[in-house]
């Protein structure tokens, strides 16, 4: 199927010879920085340096297809097309290679990511969205090769939930849905399963997006025979090229030194997708890296004589230069002068970006220097000090690293001394700490008033003669309330739309509200967490639905990669917040009653992790969540959608607080610990403990991350003078982390009469059956047993030994 590309008026050929020329200057200036930017990392200036040398061509082409409001979510060698776009300077590039701290000077990460890895902001200071139509946008890369691609696939989308769902709040976020996802990949990463499972559902959606793939050849070193079938991608998803009567992508195959067919061919992409709501594969061929790979090695290597030659001829630099003087753009001698001041430019640029990285240090190593001067005068062991501070002079190029470690080592030769040199010091190294590692560690959670944890909790309130309903009850009620008073919500998953999901929490929902905001998908973990993660860039307010907790390790690694890391490697400039539903805990067998929480507590610090001991719980957590703007995984328990809980009067209204525990049941002899399914049992146990004359305090800890912020349980455990926490979770997994948060953390310690414990399941995943569950996870005879024996501890002689 054949469409042609959207119409440009006509323009004289002064203007379009200028659009040529500048499009050189930006392609050599790209260059130049590229080549520049490895001696840098040579030279120890940079510690690592991956460009987009031999891309240039292409993405001055997609730049030009590129709109307001449009969305790339890309590939680490994009630096051209953000150049193009007016996003990237040449100060900015080397700042990023010098790790430069300051947002302003380095906006891709304020230096918390390499080089090559770019964005846009998306969201002002006090953390309230731009408007991100009259800009054109950058999703915030991740160097994971092929992980881009899951976001993309929900940038695309959005523009669909956008032009086809009438209540939605689109202002400030889509013009109509005209806006295109440009995706952008290495020709080897494609061998990825996410890029895939991407394309694959992107087709079975039909949402605007391109996706360019940048194909060199190579993987590293690794030659595309060896990477992908047929040696070329574009060949294996011919199966995907739409019909007369089959919905499906369009495939564009272009040379990547080919300008003309470049624009060509982006444009038509661009349209088809914009117009039409058609994925598109655009296939750039005969590319070249003429650095090879990254920093850390050369191509010469591993490509052949032959191969190196046709590089250079090929190099789309070198054939765009050719194009220009043979059209009569600009003569040889015109280029010659232009490329010798784009040098100059990128040489002074250069120098600007070192100068602006390195002059704030250099003042605080002359300051440091002054006080350890005044030290050494002052101490006794004036050698060693004067040692370090002309290890600190003989620094040309300091780090703050060595300036704050030498002041931290004097430190130790005047422990026992006193002196107003030492107390300089000493302020001096707090002030420095204080003001500096914010700049490494700030942002991983929200710092505006949208802090989740700033949402008051409001009770679910009860009449007298409340009705007592399945907990699913609550759960489709709430969310009802939730869609019909929040029209930028949706919820999309494994079962989620027509049935109303597997158990029946979503039922009816569907047939209210559409089938683009109560969805079913696709098996395919990884790129649902996508669509979730690109859509809540957009402005909308997705549920993405993971069927069973077991299954999120298949969307695991876009969860930490991406979402989870999103807000600290932006330094807070773009959001996502996107709600993760699962259930999980304790049911039936190997693959639907895992408790994987020890690995998401470690691999998600940046999300939010709820584990609600009902229904109503989890209904709370929604709405707060939905108040707020950050992301997080709500894990409701499995075996509890059937059973009967109090309806409340305020469905929609109540909310659950984040990173507060929840005293269940007070006591004084021991403070039990747990969460989610477990946390029943421990109740029932609690009961049973009280005939024995032992009676036990029991916490909810209800949030892992966070978990007890206002430390309350410390305030238990001083009063019951014992610790136990019963996870599901296996040995060393979260209740090794409730542990430190406790005893740590909170300095429970103090308060300890016997040695805090944990009750675990064994090591190994759930066997099936309800004999399974007893004998994998803690059962009530194991919680009673392993009290009554840290009592017997206590008082031999009251609770004797049961066996």
């Amino acid at each position: 199927m054949q469409t042609k590309p959207e119409t440009k008026q006509d323009i004289s050929f002064e203007d379009f010879k200028d659009q040529i020329l500048n499009d050189y200057k930006i392609a050599v200036t790209s260059r130049e920085c590229s080549l520049l930017g490895r001696r840098e990392v040579l030279t120890g200036k940079a510690k690592f340096g991956i460009f987009g040398d031999g891309k240039e061509l292409p993405q001055l082409a997609m730049a030009k297809a590129f709109k307001n409001g449009d969305f790339r979510s890309g590939y680490y060698r994009d630096q051209t097309f953000m150049m193009a776009i007016g996003e990237l300077s040449i100060k900015n590039f080397f700042a990023g290679l010098y790790a430069h701290t300051d947002i302003e000077k380095e906006p891709m990460s304020a230096g918390r990511q390499m080089g090559g890895h770019f964005l846009t902001q998306s969201n002002n200071p006090d953390g309230t969205w731009k408007d991100l139509t009259q800009q054109k946008n950058s999703s915030s890369d991740i160097s994971p090769t092929g992980g881009q691609m899951a976001r993309l696939l929900g940038l695309a989308q959005a523009s669909k939930i956008y032009r086809n769902v009438g209540e939605t709040n689109n202002e400030g976020f889509s013009v109509n849905g005209n806006e295109v996802a440009w995706g952008t990949i290495g020709n080897a990463s494609t061998s990825e399963g996410i890029f895939f499972e991407t394309v694959n559902a992107a087709g079975v959606l039909q949402v605007p997006m391109v996706i360019s793939v940048w194909d060199d050849e190579y993987g590293i070193s690794v030659h595309a025979k060896h990477q992908t079938t047929k040696e070329n991608i574009s060949e294996v998803l011919k199966g995907f090229q739409r019909t007369e009567t089959q919905d499906g992508y369009e495939i564009i195959v272009v040379k990547g030194w080919d300008y003309p067919a470049l624009i060509e061919a982006f444009n038509k992409a661009g349209a088809i997708a914009r117009e039409e709501h058609v994925p598109v594969l655009l296939h750039v061929i005969e590319l070249t890296q003429p650095q090879g790979h990254s920093t850390s090695g050369s191509h010469e290597r591993y490509k052949s004589e032959d191969r190196l030659k046709w590089e250079k001829e090929y190099d789309c630099n070198v054939q765009f230069r050719e194009w220009v003087i043979k059209n009569n753009f600009a003569t040889e001698e015109e280029l010659s002068q232009l490329e010798k001041q784009i040098k100059k430019e990128v040489r002074d640029g250069k120098k600007e970006a070192w100068s602006e990285f390195l002059t704030p240090i250099k003042s605080e190593k002359k300051h440091v220097v002054s006080l350890l001067s005044d030290l050494a005068n002052s101490s006794s062991n004036k050698s060693f000090i004067n040692r370090l501070k002309n290890d600190l002079i003989s620094l040309d190029e300091p780090s703050k690293r060595n300036i704050l470690s030498n002041a931290r080592k004097a430190l130790r030769y005047v422990v026992h001394e006193e002196s107003e040199a030492k107390t300089e010091l000493i302020n001096w190294i707090e002030s420095f700490y204080t003001r500096t590692q914010p700049e490494y560690s700030s942002h991983l959670y929200s710092e505006t008033k949208n802090n989740v944890t700033n949402i008051a909790e409001i009770p679910a309130s009860y009449q007298d003669d409340s009705e007592m309903v399945d907990g699913r009850i609550i759960l489709r009620d709430n969310f009802d309330k939730l869609f019909e008073n929040n029209p930028n919500a949706l919820v999309f998953g494994e079962d989620s739309g027509n049935i109303g999901d597997v158990n029946q929490g979503l039922e009816g929902l569907q047939k209210k509200y559409g089938e683009l905001r109560v969805s079913d998908v696709g098996i395919r973990e990884a790129s649902i967490i996508g669509q979730g993660i690109g859509m809540a860039l957009r402005g909308l307010r997705p549920i993405a639905e993971i069927q069973y907790l077991d299954y999120i390790l298949y969307a695991l690694y876009v969860l930490s990669d991406d979402l989870a890391s999103l807000l600290y490697r932006t330094l807070g400039k773009q959001k996502a917040p996107l709600i993760v539903r699962t259930r999980g805990h304790r049911l039936e067998g190997i693959w639907h009653a895992g408790s994987q929480m020890g690995g998401l507590i470690h691999l998600l610090r940046g999300m939010y992790i709820l584990t609600p001991r009902n229904m109503t719980k989890a209904a709370g957590f929604y709405n707060t969540l939905m108040e707020s703007d950050e992301p997080a995984i709500v894990i409701e328990s499995l075996n509890g959608y059937r059973l009967k809980e109090k309806l409340p009067t305020n469905i929609g209204e109540l909310r659950t607080p984040i990173g507060v525990v929840e005293t269940v049941k007070e006591g004084t002899d021991i403070t039990i610990v747990s969460y989610g399914s477990t946390l029943r049992i421990v109740e029932q146990v609690g009961k049973e403990l009280l005939e024995v004359d032992i009676n036990v305090e029991i916490i909810d800890a209800q949030t892992l991350l966070p978990f007890d912020i206002n430390h309350d349980t410390i305030k238990s455990v001083k009063k019951t003078n014992r610790l136990l926490i019963v996870d599901e979770d296996v040995p060393g997994g979260c209740s090794a982390y409730i542990l430190q948060e406790i005893v740590e953390n909170q300095n429970a310690y103090k308060y300890l009469d016997s040695a805090p414990q944990t009750l675990t399941a064994k090591a190994h995943r759930p066997a099936y059956s309800s004999d399974g569950d007893y004998f994998s996870k803690p059962n009530a005879e194991d919680i009673f047993e392993k009290v009554y024996a840290i009592m017997h501890e206590t008082n031999p002689e009251k609770y004797p030994k049961i066996r």
